[in-house]
């Protein structure tokens, strides 16, 4: 049997049974809380930038640095965000990895800029971008209630995104 055709036999970490192994790779519900300080520096900015993350693998690229109560990230990041309503994440850019939001809940407003060219669009429930790297993307929750997204990135640990030289948070300091 060739080398490519071989299974490949996957491990625990050292010191660590199946079972053991597989609780560190699962979060429960129960277990998670809202954070609504992982973005506080935004809202203190401007009240329309609260909105709150929920950690399941990694932190994301929020600029938490750690959250023990994640599944560590391996290959990318996976969080959910409830966006009140008129609640808005400004423009902002990925320099070293894809991102996705996919909407649970409400009514967003897409929002992506490049070269001086703008582009929005409206997603709903089961809704899914998926945003190229070094495109600014922003998001606005332009329905009456809050909205839930679940938001994946791919690095295990991005790069803190940026603001656009012309924004309000681009000179701010976390």
């Amino acid at each position: 049997m060739s080398t490519a055709t071989q299974a490949t036999t996957y491990q625990p970490p050292a010191g660590m049974d199946l079972a053991q192994w597989m609780k560190s790779r699962m979060a429960t519900r129960a277990t998670r809380r809202y954070d609504w300080d992982a973005l506080k520096f935004q809202a203190d900015t401007d009240p329309k930038y609260a909105r709150a993350q929920m950690r399941y693998v990694g932190t994301g690229a929020t600029g938490v640095a750690s959250d023990s109560n994640t599944v560590q990230a391996e290959h990318f990041t996976f969080s959910t965000m409830i966006l009140p309503a008129g609640a808005e994440g400004p423009l902002h850019i990925h320099v070293d990895a894809e991102e996705v939001f996919f909407v649970l809940r409400g009514r967003v407003k897409l929002i992506a800029e490049l070269n001086g060219e703008t582009w929005e669009a409206e997603a709903g429930e089961r809704d899914l971008i998926s945003w190229p790297v070094g495109v600014y993307r922003g998001v606005i929750n332009i329905g009456d209630e809050e909205a839930l997204m679940c938001v994946i990135v791919g690095s295990p640990k991005p790069v803190t995104p940026t603001y656009p030289p012309n924004h309000p948070l681009f000179k701010v300091k976390r």
